[in-house]
């Protein structure tokens, strides 16, 4: 994510996200204190970024294995996608603060679910996946 002449580059299987304003009032009309608010355990916002994934371990040419390889590193790629709506388990995040505005940093794994207006899935994505 770019901002102005800084980039924001997320590491890993790690996923930034907008956090949606809490709710301070109820259906029946009754306002929440703040510390009601901030104990929710899962709360929901919108994806910015996403790493690249779960890095893979290097697999060596079994034909040569002295011979050095300059493999570009591979990763397992995450479910979470740039305009996802993300529903996490709000204890995983951290707090950043990036031009003025605040993100939150969620582990993968501390995704619940993810709403997509677009349900292409990863798999179709890939080219050719469906011709094997």
């Amino acid at each position: 994510m770019k901002m102005g002449n800084r980039e924001v580059v997320i590491i890993g299987d790690r996923v930034l996200i907008k956090q949606e304003e809490m709710e301070h009032k109820t259906d029946v009309g009754l306002y929440l204190p703040q510390t009601v608010v901030e104990k929710e355990e899962v709360q929901g916002g919108l994806v910015v970024e996403c790493g690249p994934g779960i890095p893979l371990p290097e697999t060596r040419d079994d034909d040569e294995p002295w011979k050095a390889s300059e493999n570009e590193p591979r990763y397992l790629p995450m479910q979470a996608r740039v305009g996802d709506f993300a529903l996490f388990m709000k204890k995983a995040a951290m707090e950043i603060k990036f031009e003025g505005a605040q993100y939150l940093i969620v582990p993968h794994s501390s995704i619940l679910i993810l709403v997509r207006d677009d349900p292409t899935s990863i798999l179709d994505e890939i080219e050719g996946f469906g011709d094997i």
